[in-house]
């Protein structure tokens, strides 16, 4: 057992793999340092950030006092594919373990763990570094570099932690009666997925006694607020790359400025704050159904509804994935074809 151990990386993104390798380090050293460095081709579709890597390692080692998350944007880290073909800069890897040491104060007799196959194992690599080297075993069936190029891909091998940041959501919306909250639940069980439900009728349920006949104003924005939780909360547990939100804060909007006569600043910063990455908007061409909490049955009010929707979306700058098709199945089927396309790249 040694006293002090040193890793370093990318994590972009965690995966189970290198989790393994994190823990087969530990288990040889009394304190582990991990150090995570800035990805140089990161992933154009997600954007992650030092401090997300981070959260990554801190919430996957909470329980495990030994392990020491670092973060530097200051040291370079080569990206490779293959190592096959790799040379090492001598003189270039211990200037920056040294700084490395120098900024941790990391002891003197603190020894750096990489895989059995990374070019710094080599015998003749290894005996002119300034720090002792020790390997982890290859975890063959994780590929990192291919990981990193298509996370979507490889789902099952990122780490809990991470699937948050890697899942996209996909917000159902339309008018009344659309067949919005049937379409969130066989995408959710065709995909897997988790999914967010419609705040606001929970809301009249737990706030208002059932029935919208006390809804005013100040509602909106605790609405708002619980939807965000519920999309936050259905992100963080995502089971697929695609995370179902049913209606959006554009609905909100709609239903606060078609009941109260005027926008909600809340709920319109929440609709730019809380960004969903894609929306699905159905058209209001199905039969209406009274289910006692819908009013905007009328063709004249499912028109007006629907114009507004479209209104508020080209306020913000967002463009939804229109759905016309009358036929719930075939609207169901059109949203296959979306959500493969723009999260699946099928």
């Amino acid at each position: 057992m040694y006293d002090s151990g040193l890793m370093i990386g990318h994590f972009e993104p965690l995966h189970l793999g290198q989790m393994r390798s994190i823990l087969a380090a530990a288990g040889q050293a009394k304190t582990l340092n991990i150090v995570i460095m800035a990805h140089p081709a990161p992933h154009p579709d997600f954007n992650i950030t030092l401090q997300d890597k981070a959260r990554w390692l801190q919430m996957a080692c909470a329980d495990l006092p030994f392990i020491h998350i670092h973060t530097t944007d200051e040291i370079e880290l080569p990206l490779h594919e293959s190592f096959a073909d790799v040379s090492i800069d001598i003189a270039a890897s211990n200037a920056k373990l040294q700084r490395l040491s120098d900024a941790l104060a990391l002891p003197a007799e603190t020894v750096l763990f990489v895989a059995e196959n990374h070019p710094l194992a080599q015998s003749d690599v290894c005996e002119q570094l300034i720090m002792p080297v020790l390997t982890t075993p290859l975890q063959p069936e994780f590929d990192s570099y291919a990981i990193a190029r298509n996370p979507v891909a490889h789902w099952s091998a990122l780490h809990p932690q991470v699937r948050g940041d890697y899942t996209k959501t996909v917000a159902i919306v339309g008018g009344e009666s659309s067949g919005k909250t049937t379409l969130v639940h066989k995408l959710a069980n065709y995909y897997g997925a988790s999914f967010a439900l419609e705040m606001g009728r929970l809301y009249v349920g737990t706030d208002l006694g059932g029935s919208e006949i006390g809804l005013q104003y100040s509602d909106y924005g605790p609405i708002a607020l619980n939807h965000a939780q519920a999309i936050r909360d259905a992100a963080a547990r995502a089971t697929a790359p695609v995370t179902i939100v049913d209606t959006d804060f554009v609905t909100t909007q709609a239903f606060c400025e078609e009941y109260e006569g005027l926008s909600h600043p809340f709920v319109a910063a929440c609709i730019d704050e809380f960004r969903l990455d894609h929306t699905i908007m159905l058209d209001n061409n199905t039969p209406w159904v009274d289910d006692g909490m819908r009013s905007l049955g009328t063709p004249e009010a499912r028109g007006r509804f629907e114009q507004r929707l479209l209104d508020i979306f080209a306020r913000h700058d967002i463009k939804p994935h229109m759905i016309d098709k009358p036929d719930y199945d075939a609207r169901y089927r059109q949203a296959l074809l979306i959500i493969d396309e723009v999260i699946y790249g099928k």
